[in-house]
């Protein structure tokens, strides 16, 4: 068992690829010389040179442009976006190429690339960079989505993505890079796109995924204190959705809640709603509830921001309601 942040666990990840193979090799902005925006690449320069750490200009397009081509050409880059709210910028060459590139060539030749990047609130970094965006992806066939919650996970899963052969977005929440777990790196890897149950109860099933696991843990904490015991699940991959996870847990409770930092109208948490109101519903004692972030652009305020994505608080409350 090793103890190393979740920051820690990305790094040992692509170090371990790259030393693996040596087709692997990491593009973006001030990955090299600097580390990486949040320090995930901190170091690995030096072991592994510039010409596989790739310092970019600042053009987003051109880094998932230039993934893309070295995919098809038979390396396996690992693109970095300092933030997802700049992956609207790459959707012609990320959604319209990347994702559709087996389709078009009849199956002949994939994109086997991992875009890196990070989202989410917590550090007031106001509206542009600060946003949860995973909907768009999954919006898009083609593109795989993992979000890792725990140190593990974020290992565990990258490691998982570098040996998918299409195309996977790869989210990182800001909030837990610093967060800290005991890891066995040795371990059996999960199977990739396998839900994990992060705690079991009777009366009610949670059903979230990157930070909001913990938002979701605490509250199920607070929940068995007041006689309410609640089944934590963490998607872990978004594309692939490991729903036959979710349909058991939800016909053996009967009560759902999702929870999803990315906003309330359009997002995963409706999409998470839908199919289980249309799979389980024969089995549901009351409707689906869904908990996800304010519609509004993300404030710079510290009291703002922390108001306007679920917290521990808001999802014990739900839960009472639900559960009452």
């Amino acid at each position: 068992m090793v103890q190393m942040t979740y920051r820690d666990a990305l790094r040992q990840a692509l170090r371990d690829a790259m030393t693996e193979d040596d087709r692997v090799l990491v593009i973006g902005e001030e990955v090299g010389r600097y580390g990486g925006a949040y320090g995930v690449t901190k170091g690995l320069i030096e072991e592994f040179g510039p010409d596989r750490l790739l310092d970019t200009p600042i053009s987003e397009p051109a880094i998932v442009g230039a993934a893309v081509g070295a995919a098809m050409a038979g390396l396996k880059p690992v693109a970095e976006l300092m933030y997802v709210d700049f992956i609207g910028m790459t959707m012609d060459q990320l959604g319209n190429q990347a994702a559709k590139i087996r389709y078009m060539f009849g199956g002949q030749i994939g994109v086997p690339m991992v875009l890196r990047t990070q989202g989410g609130t917590g550090r007031s970094a106001g509206a542009q960079h600060s946003q949860s965006l995973e909907a768009y992806v999954l919006h898009t066939p083609g593109l795989r989505l993992a979000m890792p919650a725990t140190v593990a996970d974020a290992y565990h899963l990258l490691r998982g993505a570098l040996r998918q052969p299409d195309p996977v977005v790869f989210i990182e929440h800001k909030a837990l890079y610093t967060l800290k777990e005991e890891v066995d790196l040795s371990s059996p890897v999960p199977d990739w796109g396998k839900a994990a149950i992060r705690r079991r109860g009777d009366d009610l099933v949670i059903v979230t995924y990157s930070r909001q696991v913990h938002n979701a843990l605490k509250a199920a904490q607070d929940l068995s204190e007041r006689g309410i015991e609640a089944t934590v699940i963490d998607l872990r991959t978004l594309n692939p959705l490991d729903f036959d996870t979710v349909r058991t847990e939800v016909e053996r409770v009967g009560r759902a809640m999702v929870v999803s930092e990315g906003v309330m109208t359009a997002g995963v948490a409706a999409e998470l709603s839908a199919r289980i109101h249309e799979e389980c519903f024969d089995f549901l004692h009351d409707p689906v509830v869904r908990v996800a972030g304010e519609d509004i652009p993300i404030s710079v305020s510290v009291a703002l921001e922390a108001a306007s994505v679920p917290t521990p608080a808001l999802l014990r409350e739900t839960a009472e309601r639900l559960v009452a």
